[in-house]
């Protein structure tokens, strides 16, 4: 690897004309962290230099620094200090996602995503960057099976605030299916870490072997009841939004956990009002 300390000078440049580097990872940047940031630009200017290099073409592209940059427009300077580095284009690359990739603010997905364009764009190794970044190569392996998850699973887990421990425990269920309703039923829950791993050793859990001269049941495997809760409720929300007036809720008691779902009698085919129960008790319901 190069040292990117070689060959540098300091320069003040007007920030408009610093182009952004198409190798950062982060895709998005908090507005108020950002104002808050600016604020102190104002009174203390920019403390730590940007990082750019020359183009070919003469211009300025950015190398480390993309948050500071945009703080620094945000507080109206004319000119920057930035460090002008002298390294080629697939340097000024894995420059910028290693400066990025080790910043703790990175999304779970973000930082993924720019693992794996190190590794597939940029032919860094795997070790190479645990190296580089200060990690083990199982971490760097864990972060890029993350990317296994579809885009509405990785909807959920960003807009509930998961972690990566919880993606990681939800990945041994091999179905998306299965994936999408036990992330569902984590983010309403609230789930921590230790909780959803439980949750979903529960839910992968081999049945037990029968015992000789014991008739074989058949067994499930999803075998928590909260799966099925939530897909009473996606069978709702589908019927809702294809203009079905239907309603539902759920009351408990000691014995009981009670799903009830009604349709109008005019949009269920002259049928009666469909009543679901879920739930286990001592003895059936009755009255």
């Amino acid at each position: 690897m190069w040292n990117h300390q070689d060959k540098k000078k300091l320069i003040q440049l007007p920030p408009d004309t610093i182009h952004p580097n198409p190798a950062q990872p982060r895709t998005s940047f908090d507005p108020d962290s950002l104002s808050e940031l600016a604020d102190s630009i104002r009174q203390n200017g920019l403390l730590q230099p940007l990082t750019v290099r020359r183009t070919p073409t003469g211009e300025y592209q950015l190398i480390a620094g993309e948050r500071r940059l945009r703080a620094c427009k945000l507080a109206g300077l004319s000119l920057v200090p930035c460090v002008v580095s002298s390294c080629d284009s697939r340097q000024s690359a894995i420059l910028a996602m290693l400066e990025n990739l080790q910043r703790r603010d990175l999304g779970v997905f973000e930082e993924a995503e720019g693992l794996r364009r190190l590794v597939e764009e940029w032919g860094v190794t795997q070790e190479e960057a645990a190296a580089r970044l200060g990690k083990s190569q199982s971490s760097i392996a864990n972060k890029l099976r993350l990317l296994r998850l579809g885009s509405e699973e990785r909807e959920i887990i960003t807009r509930a605030g998961l972690t990566e421990r919880h993606a990681r425990a939800v990945l041994r269920l091999d179905k998306q299916e299965d994936r999408l309703a036990a992330l569902k039923w984590v983010e309403e829950q609230q789930l921590n870490v230790a909780q959803t791993e439980a949750y979903i050793a529960q839910l992968i859990e081999p049945a037990p072997k029968a015992e000789k001269g014991q008739k074989k049941k058949k067994t499930v495997l999803v075998r928590d009841v909260r799966l099925f809760m939530n897909t009473i409720h996606h069978a709702v929300d589908v019927m809702k939004q294809s203009g079905i007036g239907a309603q539902s809720w759920k009351r408990e008691t000691e014995e009981y956990l009670e799903y009830v779902v009604r349709i109008p009698r005019s949009e269920a085919s002259g049928s009666a009002p469909l009543s679901l129960v879920k739930g286990e008790g001592k003895k059936a319901a009755q009255g």
